[in-house]
């Protein structure tokens, strides 16, 4: 792109930008001026005790931030470390990974274990919560937030028992929470602002954004027809698509099937070639439905089960007779649940928090370490500002250990009789360790081979299974959205393009947060990205993408976001080089957990959860070791972090228990 375009675009305006160089996180200057630890102590083994320290604040590039994965890098290419000081440190429970399900975990093994019992949570990033991250941005005065990852409790009311439990106890009302987050979701259709499609030059040979989705003719409003008549789509695209939409025109493409046979063939071939080979569309149509699975499985449609697309109302199998999911069964978590909702007749309702589901992390912290967190509700905690320098204090029962990474956990002797756990961290350069009674391993089970090296081949390789999918949640500061209102839309997909769309952040209001209601008010809009290699398998794909985000500047992100946010909205008045004020690029290489599918994994692994999947064999006890994550129950699911956590916690307070009963019958046995 030519310096004239660059700076059209506003690539030369002074907004804050962090980016890095040979590996050292740099801020530039701008309307939001970084912290001073920031530039100075970050990374440092103290920087977290900085009174000033707050990294929710911080923009440019997160999530897997310069100085959070290097050293783990290091450990997989055979480094190691042999200058380990030892901090003398003694705890009843290290947890390895601060995110949902490490928080979780150690939150349900203080509150079992007994009053004195101490927890120490290492996490290597710069903040807590894993995913469960808060982006914060200020403008004139006003700090707005959105999550940079995990955005929002799904089919809440349908969690199992221990996660709903867990809320409540942290100080979340579930009824109270839908009802309000549902009242502020709803309100850009109160101003009467729509969803559109932008359809990019690129993909479908000229820039149009068209206003609204079509609808089935015959519903009392305007047909598939007349909508994808607006748009530059091909005519035979157009006629295509208007075809797949209309329920008396699609066939039964599998006759002489039975049901049974008819789902599992639709199981084994992707939507794309169901569209392609038996739909028999035009090849046109598939950039139209491309990105469509991407925001939950992180592939497009060559990657997409086509049994997975019935079951979540893709379009084309209406003439196929297939018999509805039953209410209650196995079959009723197709497509991905894994939490045991029946999703399919009755998905249930969601809970959007402003940050996403950083809340659940930070009450977490707070049930923990009360004064960390000012407050006793949830509507306070959402703009108090948490208190970094009093998570990892010595007079804690609980602490946490930022910019920590793990690379050695040992039992301290034979695994099955061992009565202590040697866990081995690099912070700010400088390896340390520490000793507990029992650990929790809630990190990336992908990792967990190379710090446990005394697993057996079966276990290593069956926590190896999984990729994690990766994905980018970019969140932009602009001064207004009169744009969007001029425009009467409230986001746009954008099906090829970069980013998959972008939308207004949500307008939900908890206690003294005030969301943006004007449209001359500041706003923080959010976009996101999987990259992938279509017509690869999904793990390859997967690995392609990590590749692809660690190695992308923020500069390339940048320059995308400006130039899809200017040709989006340029109707409306929208001015990238004028109207954006700060950009946070959330990037997740090591982003959902890997979940199985009817394509690339036994089918049965993908609909029936049996005992043989990686993940179970993966998750075993292992001494006085357990593992949590989502990643173990190959979920991408906040409550099955929760779940997880919660049998890892019990199977090392079973073991402590016995323990302490045997320390307790030796005691009486008479001397000799």
């Amino acid at each position: 792109m030519s310096g004239s375009e660059d700076r059209d675009l506003g690539m030369h305006r002074n907004i804050t930008r962090r980016d890095f160089v040979n590996g050292v996180g740099v801020a530039i200057g701008g309307s939001l001026v970084a912290p001073a630890w920031s530039s100075a102590r970050e990374g440092t083994s103290d920087a977290s005790q900085a009174q000033e320290y707050y990294p929710p604040a911080l923009t440019g590039m997160r999530g897997s931030h310069a100085g959070s994965f290097e050293v783990a890098h290091a450990l997989r290419d055979g480094n190691s470390w042999t200058d380990v000081a030892d901090t003398g440190e003694r705890y009843d429970m290290v947890v390895v990974g601060g995110g949902l399900s490490g928080l979780s975990a150690a939150y349900f093994f203080l509150t079992s274990a007994g009053r004195g019992a101490r927890v120490l949570v290492l996490d290597n990033h710069d903040d807590f919560g894993g995913h469960a991250k808060r982006n914060e941005m200020t403008y004139r005065g006003r700090t707005l937030m959105l999550n940079g990852g995990t955005s929002y409790l799904e089919s809440v009311r349908q969690f199992s028992t221990v996660a709903g439990t867990l809320l409540a106890a942290i100080g979340i009302d579930v009824e109270r929470g839908i009802a309000t987050s549902v009242a502020g979701m709803g309100f850009y259709r109160s101003l009467g602002l729509r969803n559109a499609t932008f359809f990019a030059k690129e993909v479908f040979g000229e820039d149009r954004l068209v206003k609204g989705r079509g609808a089935r003719a015959g519903t009392g409003s305007r047909g598939w027809a007349d909508w994808l008549a607006q748009t530059p789509l091909s005519p035979d695209a157009r006629r295509d698509i208007a075809r797949l939409y209309d329920d008396g025109a699609n066939p039964d493409y599998m006759p002489g099937l039975s049901d049974v046979d008819k789902k599992e063939r639709l199981a084994r071939i992707s939507y794309r070639d169901f569209l392609l080979d038996l739909a028999r569309v035009h090849p046109d149509v598939i950039p139209f439905f491309d990105d469509r699975p991407k925001g939950s499985f992180c592939v497009g449609i060559d990657a997409y089960p086509a049994l997975y697309g019935w079951a979540q109302g893709y379009p084309g199998f209406q003439g196929m007779n297939l018999e509805p999911l039953p209410r209650v069964g196995p079959l009723s978590q197709i497509g991905g649940g894994q939490h045991g909702r029946e999703s399919e007749w009755n998905h249930g309702d969601d809970l959007y928090l402003p940050d996403g589901n950083a809340t659940v992390a930070r009450l977490l912290v707070r049930a923990m370490i009360p004064d960390a967190l000012p407050g006793t509700s949830l509507d306070d905690s959402i703009t108090s500002r948490l208190a970094y320098d009093r998570i990892d204090r010595a007079d804690s029962d609980a602490r946490i250990r930022l910019n920590s990474t793990a690379v050695s956990v040992r039992h301290l002797g034979d695994p099955d009789v061992a009565r202590e756990v040697e866990i081995t961290y690099v912070r700010g350069g400088k390896a340390e360790r520490v000793r507990a009674d029992h650990c929790v391993m809630a990190c990336y089970n992908g990792v967990i081979p190379h710090l446990v090296s005394e697993m057996s081949d079966e276990q290593s390789a069956a926590l190896m299974y999984g990729v994690k999918m990766a994905n980018v949640y970019t969140n932009v500061l602009i001064r207004n959205w009169t744009a969007f209102a001029n425009l009467g839309i409230s986001g746009a997909s954008a099906p090829g393009m970069y980013h998959t769309g972008v939308r207004l952040g949500r307008s939900v209001q908890f206690g003294a947060y005030q969301p943006s209601t004007s449209p001359d008010d500041a706003m923080i809009l959010h976009m996101s990205r999987s990259p992938c290699a279509p017509g690869r398998p999904k793990k390859e794909q997967h690995r392609i993408g990590r590749a692809d985000l660690l190695a992308t500047t923020f500069e390339t992100f940048e320059r995308n976001i400006r130039d899809q946010l200017g040709r989006t909205l340029q109707g409306g008045g929208f001015d990238p080089a004028r109207d954006i004020e700060a950009i946070t690029v959330n990037r997740w290489p090591h982003g959902y957990a890997y979940s199985y599918d009817t394509l690339n994994d036994p089918i049965e692994w993908a609909l029936f959860a049996p005992d043989d999947r990686p993940c179970v064999i993966g998750r075993r006890r292992f001494g006085r070791i357990s593992i949590a994550n989502s990643d173990a129950a190959a979920s991408t699911h906040t409550d099955s972090a929760i779940d997880e956590a919660h049998r890892a916690a019990r199977e090392q307070l079973v073991a402590r228990s016995r323990a302490r009963r045997r320390a307790s019958e030796s005691d009486l046995l008479p001397s000799r």
